[in-house]
């Protein structure tokens, strides 16, 4: 299904604030709220990389040199330096990719996260968006995007539908002429990265945006980086201001590609797999209540849907946990939440307290 958007340079489009982010959900009084809204890894950063970090303060006076960095992060894709740019997290590379570049007819597949259709309508583009269908899975079609889309945007695994697409089908959606932007966020958590599209140099148009936010608890430092062609990679550095990113960003990012940190992300995603198989068994004993989970998942996160969702939210808040809700996202409706995956303990705990939601939280009709 494709619905075209107004263009208007704003974050509320057809009902849907695309600038609302999980963090809204713990903001003020959410300091004492178990955080299952935001998808960032739990404690994190680990000690050895805030000591990594910490030391880089010391070279402050100096103004931030990104080469080694940019080196460490194409050695780890196995691409040249020219490849690489690194970005204040990935988010201002939606917007860089929405300024820099010549684009006509850029189209965004929904339900994915908002930003990058936010930064191309504050950009001035006309947006069109192919909304993926639950019946479906939430799969992508590869003949559902138009010919005649210049620039299309799709994240893998998606946030919010934790869909992992296979690459092959991503790769179809490249043209001649096309940018194929893919945000792989979260692709760090899925073990071995299958249906990663990251160091391929043989497809056209391919910009493919990481984070080093998520599974090293970094947000508040910002660090992601892009890998395209030179030349595309050219336009978007034309587009950074000078010294984007900060010294300790640039020392974080060096860090987390090399072998150690590597090897850390990879047991991450396997026990990321298992804490999500944990919560959508507990989850199933919810289905005779109207309960489910979009599968298969394979992001650190689920998409769930029951009835009353907003309601239900609202009572978990009252029960000291915080979901992400997840009618922002075009494509979804208020019957739908957003669940970060957290350790058994901590699963646990939410699946007692939204059994009680369930049972109370029911508001009258």
């Amino acid at each position: 299904m494709r619905t075209e958007g107004s263009g208007r340079p704003e974050s509320r489009e057809d009902g849907h604030d695309l600038r609302h982010h999980g963090d809204a959900e713990v903001r003020d009084d959410g300091s004492a709220l178990v955080d299952l809204a935001v998808n960032v890894r739990a404690d994190t950063p680990p000690a050895w990389l805030r000591d990594h970090i910490a030391e880089s303060l010391t070279r402050l006076a100096a103004y931030p040199d990104g080469r080694a960095a940019r080196a460490a992060v194409a050695a780890r894709h196995g691409v040249a330096a020219e490849r690489v740019l690194l970005t204040a997290g990935a988010a201002e590379a939606f917007v860089l990719l929405a300024r820099a570049l010549k684009i006509r007819q850029p189209v965004v597949v929904h339900p994915q996260f908002t930003e990058p259709e936010a930064a191309l309508r504050d950009a001035g583009h006309t947006v069109d968006r192919v909304l993926l269908r639950a019946a479906d899975g939430f799969r992508l079609d590869p003949a559902a995007v138009p010919e005649d889309a210049d620039l299309v945007v799709i994240g893998n695994p998606t946030n919010p539908t934790s869909v992992l697409h296979p690459a092959a089908a991503i790769a179809e959606l490249a043209r001649p002429g096309r940018t194929l932007v893919v945000d792989e966020a979260f692709m760090d958590a899925v073990p071995g990265e299958r249906e990663t599209l990251a160091g391929r140099t043989d497809i056209p148009g391919l910009v493919v945006l990481r984070s080093l936010t998520k599974t090293w608890g970094l947000a508040g430092l910002r660090i992601g980086y892009v890998l395209s062609a030179p030349e595309t990679i050219a336009a978007l550095e034309r587009a950074q201001p000078l010294w984007p990113v900060s010294t300790p960003a640039l020392a974080a990012a060096e860090a987390c590609v090399a072998p150690r940190a590597l090897a850390e992300a990879a047991h991450a995603a396997h026990r990321v797999a298992a804490d999500r198989a944990h919560l959508l068994g507990g989850l199933t004993s919810f289905a005779d209540r109207g309960v489910r989970a979009a599968e298969p998942a394979e992001g650190p996160f689920l998409l769930v849907r029951m009835p009353d969702a907003a309601a239900v939210r609202r009572r978990l808040r009252e029960l000291g946990f915080a979901v992400r809700r997840a009618d922002t996202f075009p494509g979804l409706d208020a019957e739908w939440l957003r669940l970060a995956v957290r350790d058994r303990r901590t699963t646990d705990a939410f699946l007692r307290a939204l059994d009680e939601a369930l049972a109370t939280g029911r508001p009258a009709r």
